[in-house]
């Protein structure tokens, strides 16, 4: 059993290390708070503010189609073709895309769409393939389609110009 002596020593032991770290505390904070300091006497400029708002804008998506390389455009739909076919008629993992420029979305008889695509209204126009080439899920959220997309614009118009040609 425990004398009232023992317990003693033992309880001022824990109170005496809470109050070192408490203690501890309290001077890290005055040494290293940074709120408690006021202004920043010196700042060095990143240029990343002005640089985000003074981009300069390339050519417009139309400038673009008109110089795209449809050549360059087949090397590009090799990412594609795991899953696409360019036969009409021919469903792969996605459906087919011979015509897809100017076909309704959602349109391709016997293919499963996710309910996002099948529920959109209107054709796949150059600028709104080029807009879910560019990332399909941030232009149809909740698509199944498991690709992250094309970050190059000229990729992205190559790729719309050669699905073009193909035939409507």
């Amino acid at each position: 059993m425990l004398d009232t002596m023992t317990f003693t020593k033992i309880a001022g032991g824990l109170f005496a290390a809470l109050l070192v770290f408490l203690l501890g505390k309290l001077g890290a904070e005055a040494l290293y708070g940074a709120e408690e300091h006021g202004e920043q006497s010196y700042v060095i400029e990143t240029g990343g503010e002005e640089t985000a708002s003074t981009e300069e804008a390339g050519p417009s998506f139309d400038e673009m189609m008109a110089a795209a390389d449809v050549g360059k455009g087949a090397g590009v739909f090799k990412k594609c073709a795991a899953c696409h076919k360019l036969e009409d008629g021919a469903n792969s993992t996605g459906p087919f895309l011979y015509g897809v420029v100017g076909r309704d979305k959602g349109s391709v008889a016997g293919f499963g769409y996710s309910a996002v695509l099948s529920e959109m209204e209107g054709d796949w126009s150059p600028e709104d393939l080029d807009a879910f080439l560019e990332k399909p899920k941030g232009f149809a959220p909740g698509t199944t389609m498991g690709f992250a997309g094309l970050k190059k614009a000229q990729d992205r118009v190559n790729l719309i110009a050669y699905l073009e040609s193909l035939g409507n």
